[in-house]
């Protein structure tokens, strides 16, 4: 255990601002060169496999939503409880929380795996996807659920180093896989089509756990640090991090439930391929926020264990405006390039109009989603997992899909009016998490 790392607390502390590009930037390319590959590999399927393999995407797609909405959700957990031990110095029990998440990510792999392989063809079928695009979709879903593991435990590795502040490191191992993603990608998809797209990043993905393993294992190559010879099973350090992360889990859960719902109420394989790719291409350009408002979960969690809540403020401050402005220049490139840009991931004229009118429609809600997504994250950070639970449900359950089916099956709508479903309930949730932190904020306060 020689040449052990500095927290990087004290370092934080003396540069707040500096502190949230030092933890986004890195944490943003890393993700950014993720979510182009999730593109190419789109673009791959839709001019070399079809239209009917894209909606087979859109109707995967909300599975492993649920999975990687389960494990983000619980690895924000263990980054906030990572980095609030971090700030009160107490090494010992970051450690221990590092390896209590190691152990979760397994019980959850094999659940996972189980679940998946028993019910996988009846969840899509549940979505209206006809027998075609059901057998089409089982090719995709079979292998990945199979490698899910290596995806689960790579999650919780970049949630325990998100903890401790460390974003470089993920962000090369990310571009690792990523770029292995990309090199097979257009191999095995001419080979094996559809199932090509899943191998390959299957193989990517269990080179990332490895590096993961190896570097953090053997190499000690971070300040948080596994004796597993030693563990001790603590029940309230899991009783903690299921705290902080089930109410996000169960967040990201509702949101993959509401993406089902408007599988179904689009009821359109054309409608479905044009809501999941445009949600892909909106994926990218949100990268920047996500980033930042992540950033934040860590250093609000390290500054509120340091009992300095002056700079929490701060950091929200700061986070918050840079986030909107971003904002600003994301909705401005939609509304002027999404035309250019839509043919480009398919030859369906059709597909490609109904993905412009949804980021017509909804650049208007992004600078509400930024603010909301920020505000969930903050509240987190200062141990208030809640609010994220219950404004998702109020924005997706209650508003957004019930009003889009009225809208579809009672009105007898055109599919516009379902992105203006969206684009409401996105107003109103994301004002509801604004408001319900800044209240937690006057509390702390006094």
């Amino acid at each position: 255990m020689d040449n052990i790392k500095e927290s990087r607390l004290s370092e934080f502390i003396a540069d707040p601002k500096k502190a949230i590009w030092k933890l986004s930037l890195p944490m943003m390319f890393g993700m950014m060169v993720q979510a182009v590959y999730m593109l190419v590999d789109t673009a791959f399927i839709g001019k070399w496999v079809g239209g009917s393999a894209l909606a087979a995407l859109g109707y995967v797609f909300p599975v492993f939503f649920i999975i990687f909405g389960l494990t983000f959700g619980l690895g924000s957990g263990v980054t906030t409880v990572i980095a609030q031990y971090i700030g009160q110095q107490d090494k010992r029990r970051a450690d221990n929380a590092a390896e209590h998440t190691l152990l979760l990510g397994l019980v959850i792999s094999i659940i996972v795996v189980i679940i998946g392989l028993f019910m996988g063809e009846t969840f899509l079928s549940m979505q209206g996807a006809d027998e075609v695009v059901v057998q089409e979709g089982m090719k995709y879903f079979k292998i990945m659920i199979g490698g899910s593991m290596f995806m689960i435990i790579s999650i919780f590795f970049r949630s325990i180093l998100s903890g401790e502040g460390e974003a470089i490191f993920p962000m090369k191992v990310m571009g690792v896989g990523t770029v292995m993603n990309i090199i097979l990608d257009p191999i095995f998809i001419h080979y094996y089509g559809l199932s090509g797209a899943a191998i390959a990043t299957v193989i990517s993905q269990a080179i990332v756990a490895m590096i993961f393993f190896y570097m953090m294992f053997f190499k000690q190559h971070t300040y948080i640090r596994f004796d597993l010879k030693n563990f001790s099973f603590n029940p309230m350090i899991i009783k903690r991090i299921f705290k902080l992360g089930v109410p996000s889990s169960l967040s990201m859960i509702i949101m993959s439930i509401g993406v089902t719902a408007f599988n179904w109420i689009l009821n359109s394989t054309i409608g479905v391929a044009a809501y999941q790719t445009a949600g892909r291409l909106e994926h990218l350009f949100f990268l920047p926020l996500i980033s930042i408002a992540t950033s934040m979960v860590t250093l609000v969690g390290m500054f509120f264990g340091a009992q300095r809540m002056d700079l929490v403020k701060q950091v929200i401050k700061y986070g918050l405006s840079r986030a909107l402005a971003l904002t600003m220049i994301i909705s401005v490139s939609f509304f002027l390039f999404a035309e250019s840009i839509m043919p480009l991931f398919t030859d369906s004229t059709e597909i490609a109009d109904l993905a412009v009118q949804y980021f017509k429609v909804l650049i208007f809600a992004y600078p509400f989603i930024t603010i909301g997504l920020s505000s969930g994250r903050i509240m987190q950070g200062l141990g208030h997992a809640t609010p994220m639970l219950v404004v998702t449900l109020l924005r997706v359950l209650l508003i957004s899909a019930p009003l889009a089916w009225y809208f579809r099956n009672i009105l007898d709508l055109p599919i516009i009016y379902v992105w203006i479903a969206i684009l409401i309930s996105s107003i109103v949730a994301s004002s509801t998490s604004f408001i319900w932190m800044m209240t937690i904020l006057k509390k702390l306060q006094k």
